[in-house]
């Protein structure tokens, strides 16, 4: 391996190379280093001291790290943007040396690489040229979102400058072999444009189809919606499966946008896998079977709006806010019969989705309120603090929606810094102001002197979970769940790390097991998203559920249902799922005005979907509004218009979820962990 050379493809601009989220430290430490290659074989990007005198570097130059590259064609306004644009002439000319090194190198022999949310190879973004060579560039929003986390939030990615070598640096050595790795059903979308679309800029991959060394490994979620692949797994069965032929008949209908008791044999021979599916079954009844799918699609709905009585609930998600971006329209229903029980359990902390600005206004909120005295009654009731002081910490919630209710600014605020002490309280040990106060300051130097995308001390990583603790303790509150009813687990596999390791029985799993032998739920519900979609952390969560429930089995009669829901990271098939939620237009507002009232930390989205440029109540309503969409294309809208259920007729959104026995949820979880190892 120490004689390789090795070609750095992409960096953002400017970025400290010394910086962990940069991708020049990445591969000093994940290639260079444990592949054991020679770093003087190496050629990096250099975006941090060229374009700058000897010795100093580009912090000055691009202060906030936005580049404005119009100065390649505009007049500076000052002396700042005369030194911007001398930086980017030094960046453009890197750019072309770089190219030039590689071509006397004899271009690209290798390539391995992935695969953006926007179809990107490297950098090079969806609308680049084919043609185009290693230059500097501002990415779209779907790159920025995907690289959010990396730099510390949106608000730092967006419109962020890289710099990439281009397409045809991958390309112009005709005997390159180039190979574009993608796993999960997320990135089934671009793998199919990638590879069946006619080259274009709109599809940065395609630029590969002219090379006879390019391949894509993928992995079966990846590869999921590929046409040959789709036909190929259909050609397999002897006889096709009911829900794959309700899936073909309900893609049809909604296609065609006829009503699937509409559909014609002609309109299923226009479809190729419709068409294989009239070989398969030449004697299919279309008529009769479009009619038990509408019955069975309109069970599902009536499911829907049943009313669940004596039963306890054990609702769980990786994140503090899945639940609520899942099916909090179901839960508002749901609460109502006072027979049933509620329990909450979120399996981490979720501190990386927490920005340092955001802990810093939390921080120095406490402080206001402390030296305005506005502390002082918490503070001469003993034990008021105390982590273990459960009515304290209700009281803190009740007091925060008081002012909610009371359009107060005052009152939020102050019983936001009640809950930011009690937890400095938690991580200095003590609730003495003093050293509280302390830790306090300790904690805004961290912040100052770190930079965004930077991992955190573990103590920030602490306090950044119990905020958004508290936000989930607000949302329950709502209904008037106390925090008696939920569970925050901080489980230890979740560290922050770019590797997160593995689930263990004694650090994850056994946590989770108390919890089911104390709830002795009726029905469990959990994040059930497929193979390689949305966080890593999903997939770990559902490991550590199962390994839960397995054992809970094990040692009791009981055998609780289970309920997978998925929300903004995935979508269900209307055919993989057997409830259909309506969501009312009154649902939808409460979401939305929940969202903005409880999560304050994520109302500005700082590390959104690729999909949507928003907050994440907002994909949330999207989604459910074109579920809501599909079914009233494939059932007809007079069905929801004319229902005799007022909850059908007032339904503009929709939102799905699978029910199992707990044999078919293990069966189902052991194949997705057989399709990831």
């Amino acid at each position: 391996m120490r004689d390789y050379w090795f070609v750095q493809i992409d960096e953002f601009y400017p970025i400290d190379p010394r910086r962990e989220n940069s991708f020049n430290h990445y591969i000093r430490q994940f290639y260079i280093k444990d592949f054991g290659m020679n770093p003087r074989n190496a050629l990096f990007m250099d975006t941090w001291t060229v374009g700058v005198p000897v010795g100093q570097n580009l912090s000055s130059v691009f202060p906030d790290g936005r580049v404005d590259l119009s100065l390649r064609y505009r007049k500076p306004k000052n002396e700042q943007e005369q030194r911007q644009e001398e930086a980017i002439r030094g960046i453009d000319r890197s750019a072309m040396e770089y190219e030039d090194r590689i071509e006397e190198m004899g271009g690209i022999g290798f390539f391995l690489g992935g695969i953006g949310p926007d179809g990107h190879i490297a950098f090079n973004i969806r609308g680049s040229d084919h043609n185009s060579t290693t230059r500097v560039l501002n990415i779209n929003y779907e790159t920025a979102a995907s690289s959010a986390v990396d730099l510390g939030g949106i608000e730092i990615a967006r419109d962020r400058a890289v710099m990439t070598i281009g397409l045809k640096t991958i390309t112009k050595n005709p005997s390159v072999t180039a190979i574009i790795m993608a796993a999960g059903e997320s990135k089934a979308g671009v793998i199919k444009d990638a590879v069946e679309k006619s080259p274009d800029i709109l599809y940065p991959a395609t630029a590969l189809h002219k090379l006879e060394g390019s391949r894509f490994y993928l992995t079966s979620g990846a590869a999921s919606v590929l046409t040959g692949r789709k036909l190929a797994r259909l050609r397999e069965f002897k006889k096709i499966p009911e829900r794959e032929r309700e899936r073909i008949l309900v893609d049809i209908s909604y296609n065609r946008n006829k009503k699937i008791t509409d559909l014609l044999i002609s309109d299923v021979k226009q479809d190729m896998f419709g068409k294989e599916l009239l070989e398969k079954e030449k004697s299919l009844r279309l008529k009769e079977t479009a009619e038990k799918i509408s019955r069975d699609f309109k069970e599902r709905l009536y499911k829907g709006i049943q009313n669940i009585s004596d039963t306890v609930f054990l609702h769980t998600a990786p994140h503090h806010d899945d639940i609520m971006l899942g099916y909090l329209p179901y839960i508002l229903h749901l609460v109502r019969e006072p027979s049933s029980s509620h329990f909450f359990a979120t399996l981490t902390s979720g501190f990386t989705s927490v920005t340092n600005g955001y802990v810093l206004f939390t921080l120095e909120n406490m402080e206001s309120c402390f030296k305005a005295g506005r502390l002082k009654k918490p503070l001469g009731e003993k034990g008021y603090f105390k982590p273990d002081n459960t009515v304290g910490r209700n009281r803190d919630i009740y007091h925060y929606l008081d002012g909610v209710a009371a359009n107060s600014e005052e009152i939020k605020r102050e019983a936001e810094a009640r809950r930011v002490f009690r937890n400095i309280a938690e991580v200095a040990g003590t609730d003495e102001p003093k050293e509280v106060l302390k830790k306090t300051a300790a904690l805004k130097r961290e912040i100052i002197k770190s930079y965004p995308g930077k991992k955190d001390i573990p103590e920030m990583q602490k306090v950044k979970g119990m905020l958004r603790e508290w936000e989930e303790e607000l949302l329950w509150a709502h209904l008037g769940f106390s925090s008696q009813n939920i569970f925050h687990l901080r489980l230890g596999f979740y560290t922050g790390d770019i590797f997160t390791p593995q689930p263990e029985w004694d650090r994850d799993v056994k946590p989770f097991l108390s919890i089911l032998q104390q709830v002795k739920p009726d029905i469990v519900t959990l994040a059930f998203d497929p193979e390689g979609t949305g966080p890593d952390i999903h997939y770990k969560v559902l490991q550590v559920i199962t390994e839960g429930l397995k054992r809970y089995a094990s040692t009791t009669e009981k055998r609780p249902k289970v309920c997978g829901y998925r929300n903004i990271w995935y979508r269900f098939h209307p055919s993989d799922v057997n409830i259909y939620v309506p969501v009312s237009m009154n649902s939808l507002a409460i979401m939305k005005s929940a969202f903005d009232i409880c999560f304050a930390s994520q109302k500005s989205a700082s590390f959104p979907s690729y999909e949507y440029d928003g907050p994440f109540s907002e994909l949330a309503q999207k989604i459910m509004v074109e579920q809501s969409g599909f079914l009233k294309k494939v059932m007809g809208r007079d069905f929801f218009g004319a229902s005799r259920f007022a909850r059908i007729r007032a339904s503009r959104g929709v939102h799905f979820i699978r029910e199992m026995k707990l044999d078919e949820f293990l069966e189902e979880s052991q194949t997705l962990r057989q399709l990831m190892e």
